[in-house]
């Protein structure tokens, strides 16, 4: 057995020379202090982009998190990022609607464009810029007030008071949200009195209550039990078309599952980027394939 163990630590060893040697392995350069270009299928190019991210680096202070991030996301689709923990994945989604500004210490380079609108560029209105996305967080964060004014929040303070309107809004969003038919009849009711599950899907409806160009999710799941999680994908599924959707998730398989691309993320690089059916079963780089298989990550 003492032989068997020890062959296969050599055979390990092996495997990481080798990995550590290979000039075209982008986890191996960036071990070394390099960087490759990343890896984007031809598929992305026949698509609309709604956010093109152009040469985007972020730093916290002298720690640099970004690098050289490259990438369109496509108008109607739903796009997932992956990567391990630490990755930089949700600093670039928290990047597009311009929450990291909230950071003292952020400093970034490059520009992000959306829908022709430059994100950082001079004089831009982060407030209107907001206006144009829909955030959903790891845990749901109902207002603490009603489940009809939770949803109809954002156009009250764009001025709308119109009941009329403000209900047919309402009703449009919850349905959308998979949501009306659970609550049609507690409109007024605390919406913090709302299970976990029934929460995201509050904020969800919040969100496109304001039509986004974009809906930003970060880990939607993560706090939800299963059947939970059941009903956001499949809530995710029925928005699908109607909004483009980024994504953040640390659950591959939800990845695979509810996504139409997917951007493999590591240590603040952009690895791999291409259709969610081929990174999955063809990806064109080792490394794509050893995280989502488990070997490392």
């Amino acid at each position: 057995m003492k032989t068997d163990v020890n062959a296969s630590s050599a055979s390990e060893i092996a495997v990481a020379v080798k990995a550590a040697a290979d000039p075209n392995d982008p986890i191996a350069a960036i071990s070394r202090g390099e960087t490759l270009p990343s890896e984007v299928h031809k598929s992305l190019a026949d698509e609309e982009a709604v956010l093109d991210v152009k040469d985007f680096r972020l730093w916290y202070g002298a720690a640099q998190a970004l690098y050289d991030i490259n990438m369109s996301v496509p108008r109607g689709k739903v796009t997932a990022l992956i990567g391990p923990s630490g990755c930089g994945k949700s600093t670039l989604l928290r990047s597009v609607n311009r929450l990291n500004d909230l950071i003292d210490i952020v400093k970034i380079d490059g520009d992000m464009v959306l829908n022709g609108d430059s994100v950082y560029g001079p004089g831009v209105d982060v407030i209107e810029l907001r206006k144009r996305m829909g955030m959903v967080f790891q845990k749901s964060n109902p207002f603490p007030m009603s489940i009809y004014e939770n949803v109809v929040y954002s156009l009250r303070i764009d001025g709308e008071n119109r009941k009329s309107v403000l209900d047919e809004i309402c009703e449009k969003s919850l349905r959308g949200a998979a949501l009306w038919n659970e609550v049609k009849d507690r409109l007024d009711d605390l919406a913090l009195g709302l299970s976990g599950g029934q929460q995201q899907r509050l904020c969800i409806a919040r969100a496109i209550a304001a039509e986004p160009e974009v809906l930003l999710m970060d880990e939607p799941c993560s706090a939800l039990d299963p059947i939970a999680t059941g009903k956001i994908e499949d809530l995710i599924e029925s928005l699908r078309g109607e909004y483009t959707i980024l994504i953040v998730t640390h659950n591959m398989q939800q990845a695979s599952r509810v996504s139409d691309y997917t951007a493999f993320m590591y240590l603040g690089r952009l690895i791999e980027y291409g259709a969610t059916g081929e990174l999955f079963t063809r990806p064109h780089l080792k490394a794509t394939e050893d995280y989502i298989t488990g070997r490392f990550g």
